[in-house]
């Protein structure tokens, strides 16, 4: 069985954590806001020489380190007597053998803690210098990705140091009182102030707490039962972790579900702060620093390429432009669907799709229980790209290997960094017996879904309470159609997009309007009064073209054809074919009651002009769809034959529950023009008095 490496940070005999009566629990929700409060009220010695978006990057790294130094506290003298005894030795002795003395996977080497530093307050930042190169290499990561070298720096600069360290200095973080869990809530509760003190940058790494637990709902919602088994071991990913929120919630509801479950949380993130939020948040409620990896999971750099989940959960940035990664994209892409990206690549501008696939690449065979995957898209990958283009290919490579189970729409402005509307995906390899084969649509963009925020943040302005929450789930798990749920096969969303061409029908006339059109194009501006033994000049065209009756309206391709060349062989030249199409061109114009144009073969040649392309549903016949919704305004069209297998999968979400709402009659709005005109009339009186 697989352990978590921090499962016991800071407690001891038996986990006493786990055995917090309801009472403690109450008292220790009180204390939480307290402390909470105190770190937080941080800020007001930072106000006036920081903006807001720049309290979080101070105050949580100084809160990681008070609760470090307190997990260390019992065990410093011993690891400073131990260290004396350790001299000259190899590193790694060294490392194993402090991490035993603290009972801990890290360790500080140095004297200080907060309280010493204030005690050589002229010494402050050289000391704290020193404090922290004092940890081991894993803590020094997180503080590293934090750039607190540089927030240390900035706060002397700033004459702030010895004022923070001595406010976080009273922060009581001791485990012996507040165990990891309840440290890891309060922990979270500072990541969100942060988030909402940076608003318009909050949404890039931080996604709204309620969203959240709708998707860890929609996640678990078949396995509940399963989920309550004892010892159970479950492992949850995150491609695009951000600050940990998603792994904490879904660690939460796993806990609250059975706390004798164990839920194993893996995450990457790219954005170094957020990382280091994200792998400190993890560290103090108790999860192994080691699943928590750094760098760009789309790329070589994904940090678990070779593992696979349960389940997997993440909000990638809308809209992300993988272009500057193309090139190690593209090499993943080339290795087919042995790769993560074989299906298709999505447009350079969003790459949220490819956080779909690197998910799906992950998943669990089918035979060893598969997987469940919930991502939040914007609309686009909904419906970009028609038949052919790597948006809609992934599509299809989704829906017809049976993964997609549902789509919900969620209302808009739920982000703090955009207003538009999400989505929702719920993904899965092992499908219940009753999805097979099936897609559900669930609509919660009405007001029944969500509240209107008291005070926005950013562009957040509503708010899915707790019962909206279950409401929306119950419509996930019913799975029966109805106002706000749609049930479809898997095929309703595909079609074959057939190319329909209608042929070439011109009339050929030598008159000066057309003419005149030849001397402007760009060809004959090419052509000069000289002459070849083969080749005419402009004005040699010009003379061979008036010896045709100008008044004479040709309707044949062919005729016309045999014509110029007749006229330009007995005059001793050679018609090629880029004159002839120049010519011919500038002499025409398009006539319905002309003779369609044949090649050389014989074979119709289509109008590029007149080209179009029709979606037919996969589950009709195309021949009778042609038939009956082309050939009748276009008796003369065909199809390529070649588009008759270019398949497409789109899903026009609005479409499916659109409700249409009939105008006002006329009377009623004539009813209110007069009245507002009397209005207008009264207030235009009074003004003139």
């Amino acid at each position: 069985m697989e352990n978590y490496i921090f499962q016991n940070l800071g407690n001891n005999e038996n986990d006493k954590s786990k055995g917090l009566s309801r009472s403690n629990e109450r008292k220790n929700d009180m204390n939480m806001n307290e402390i909470v409060s105190l770190a937080w009220g941080a800020k007001e010695l930072l106000r006036g020489d920081y903006k807001k978006s720049k309290y979080g990057e101070i105050i949580l790294p100084f809160v990681v380190l008070r609760r470090l130094e307190r997990v260390l506290e019992p065990t410093k003298e011993k690891v400073l007597s131990e260290l004396e005894k350790l001299k000259g030795m190899d590193d790694k002795i060294v490392e194993a053998r402090l991490n035993q003395i603290t009972k801990q996977p890290f360790h500080n080497k140095s004297k200080f803690n907060l309280e010493l530093l204030l005690a050589d307050d002229k010494n402050i930042h050289k000391n704290i210098k020193s404090y922290m190169r004092g940890f081991s290499e894993n803590i020094r990561d997180i503080f590293e990705n934090f750039k607190f070298d540089a927030v240390i720096d900035d706060l002397d600069k700033q004459r702030l140091l010895y004022q923070i360290i001595q406010k976080f200095a009273q922060a009581p973080l001791d485990p012996k009182t507040i165990d990891n869990h309840m440290m890891g809530t309060i922990y979270e509760e500072l990541v969100r102030k942060t988030s909402e003190a940076a608003n318009e940058e909050a949404g890039d790494h931080f996604t709204p707490r309620e969203v959240i637990k709708l998707m860890v709902n929609l996640l678990f919602a078949h396995d509940k039962q399963f989920l309550k088994q004892p010892h159970l071991i479950r492992t949850i990913y995150d491609p695009a972790a951000g600050t940990g929120g998603m792994l904490s919630i879904a660690s939460e509801y796993l806990r609250e579900l059975n706390d004798n479950a164990q839920l194993d949380a893996f995450g990457q993130e790219l954005n170094p702060e957020s990382y280091a939020i994200c792998k400190s948040d993890m560290l103090l409620k108790g999860f192994d620093l080691n699943r928590i990896k750094y760098g760009n999971s789309l790329t070589n750099e994904d940090g678990f390429s070779s593992e696979t989940f349960h389940y997997m959960l993440s909000n990638p940035p809308f809209g992300v432009d993988w272009g500057k990664y193309e090139s190690k994209i593209r090499a993943e892409a080339d290795k087919g669907l042995k790769g993560k990206y074989g299906a298709g690549l999505p447009r350079k501008g969003d790459g949220s799709l490819l956080f779909l696939m690197q998910m799906i690449s992950k998943m669990k065979p089918k035979e060893k229980g598969g997987s469940r995957i919930a991502i939040v898209l914007n609309g686009a990958p909904l419906f970009t790209g028609e038949a052919g283009s790597g948006e809609s290919d992934i599509r299809k490579w989704i829906i017809e290997n049976d993964w997609l189970e549902a789509i919900i729409a969620l209302p808009d402005q739920l982000f703090y960094n955009t207003g538009i509307f999400t989505y929702i995906w719920i993904v899965t390899n092992n499908k219940p017996s009753e999805r097979k084969g099936k897609v559900q649509l669930i609509n919660a963009l009405g007001e029944k879904f969500y509240n209107d925020m008291s005070t926005s943040l950013g562009n957040k302005r509503h708010i899915i309470s707790d019962d909206q929450i279950k409401s929306i789930t119950e419509i996930f798990e019913k799975f029966k159609p109805g106002e706000y749920s749609k049930i479809f096969d898997r095929e309703d969303f595909g079609y074959v997009r057939i190319t329909v061409e209608r042929p070439l029908k011109r009339n050929f006339q030598t008159s000066k309007e057309r003419l005149e059109k030849l001397q402007n194009e760009p060809v004959s501006q090419k052509l000069t009064s000289k002459k070849t033994s083969k080749n005419p000049s402009m004005e040699d065209i010009s003379k061979i073209l008036k010896q045709i009756d100008s008044s004479k309206v040709i309707k044949d391709c062919t005729e016309f054809s045999k014509l110029l060349k007749e006229k330009f062989s007995k005059a001793g030249f050679v018609l090629n074919s880029i004159l002839e199409k120049t010519i011919t061109n500038a002499l025409s114009e398009r006539d319905e009651e002309a003779k369609p144009c044949l090649d050389f073969k014989g074979n119709l040649i289509p109008d590029s002009d007149l080209r179009d392309n029709e979606n037919v549903p996969l589950k009709e016949n195309i021949d009778t769809y042609f038939e009956q919704e082309v050939k009748p305004y276009a008796p003369d069209a065909w199809i390529v034959e070649e588009s008759r297998n270019k398949i497409g999968y789109e899903i026009a979400f609005t479409k499916y529950f659109y409700k249409y709402k009939p105008l006002r009659p006329l009377e009623e709005i004539d009813v209110e023009i007069r009245k507002l005109e009397e209005e207008i009339s009264g207030s235009l009186k009074d003004l003139m008095k």
